[in-house]
């Protein structure tokens, strides 16, 4: 295997599978989130590669040059944890770390509980490893009051992909780059990106490059697979009931930015607070002072430092 980055198709899980790949070694599988390609791990790979990884990131399921079903429930963290597993087989081998970012986090969680004879060691990024929840997730948030919380906004199909792809340009650089002014929630007669306010200039961790090849996949795709992920989250809490209190003991890490709204509040600390318990093997939770959602790509030198301190240690 080349240290140089490239590219090629795979057949997993029944679908055509593109990955960006670099370096020869023990496999470490790299999973991406909403609405992220492989693209956003292009510091990590590089990183991996050179401390003697082969490093992988797919194009995860309905995103970028991946295959994209039709279907609703083709999205459900089944088929998610499938692919990865299938993906580790694909490329030869038994074993893999599995490393993941914001919904790419929870199927790097997933595929540790499920699957621990494939994934021994198991990194998430932003969003926490968390318990099953008594009762499905958008039934409790409308108990709750939350009827405009942005998880059901995004049920009805159509919708928010009219929204985003009126201008995908406008629509990532909110996405990705604007602070949020109104929490997550989408108040009637209001869209998604209303509560964005373009940051006007792109910061120096997200060139005009970036976000142009980011951009052209939109364009070309839209945004349906992507949102299909969590069209699948009541699914997702029914398909989760054989493994009701199970917890991952494999050695674990946690990283996440200060600014993560995802850790912030009282359900993400008390995420963030519930972490060991639900994965025993946590070695550390690593949380970067100023750093936001997307660390990977923010503060890439810091991260990397801290994946490959754990994958060291192992």
């Amino acid at each position: 295997m080349s240290t140089e980055l490239t590219h090629r198709y795979l057949s997993v899980n029944g679908l055509r599978m593109h990955i960006a790949e670099q370096g020869q070694g023990p496999l470490v599988v790299l999973c991406h989130g909403w609405p992220e390609l492989w693209r956003s791990w292009r510091h990590q790979l590089s990183a991996l590669a050179e401390a003697g990884y082969h490093a992988v990131a797919p194009d995860m399921r309905g995103y970028g040059q991946s295959d994209a079903p039709s279907d609703v429930a083709a999205y459900s963290i089944f088929h998610l944890v499938g692919d990865v597993v299938g993906l580790v087989a694909a490329l030869g081998e038994e074993k893999a770390y599995v490393i993941g970012h914001d919904w790419g986090s929870t199927v790097a969680w997933n595929a540790a509980l499920m699957r621990p004879d494939v994934f021994p060691a198991v990194v998430g990024m932003s969003v926490p490893a968390r318990a099953r929840s008594a009762e499905a997730p958008l039934p409790t948030l409308r108990k709750r009051g939350f009827d405009d919380f942005y998880w059901i906004y995004f049920q009805e199909p159509g919708v928010a992909e009219a929204e985003f792809e009126r201008d995908p340009e406008s629509t990532l650089r909110r996405l990705m780059l604007a602070r949020r002014q109104n929490g997550l929630r989408v108040p009637a007669g209001t869209g998604f990106l209303d509560g964005f306010v373009d940051p006007g200039s792109l910061p120096a961790w997200f060139s005009q490059r970036d976000l142009d090849a980011v951009v052209g996949e939109y364009r070309r795709t839209g945004f349906r697979g992507g949102l299909n992920w969590y069209r699948n989250i009541d699914l997702n809490w029914e398909l989760s009931a054989p493994f009701a209190g199970m917890k991952i003991h494999q050695p674990s890490l946690f990283i996440a930015g200060t600014y993560d709204a995802v850790i912030r509040g009282p359900t993400g600390e008390a995420a963030l607070a519930q972490l060991p318990t639900v994965a025993p093997g946590l070695r550390r939770t690593v949380l970067i002072e100023g750093a936001g959602h997307w660390v990977n790509e923010e503060r890439p030198d810091e991260v990397n430092a801290e994946l490959l301190r754990f994958l060291r240690e192992l």
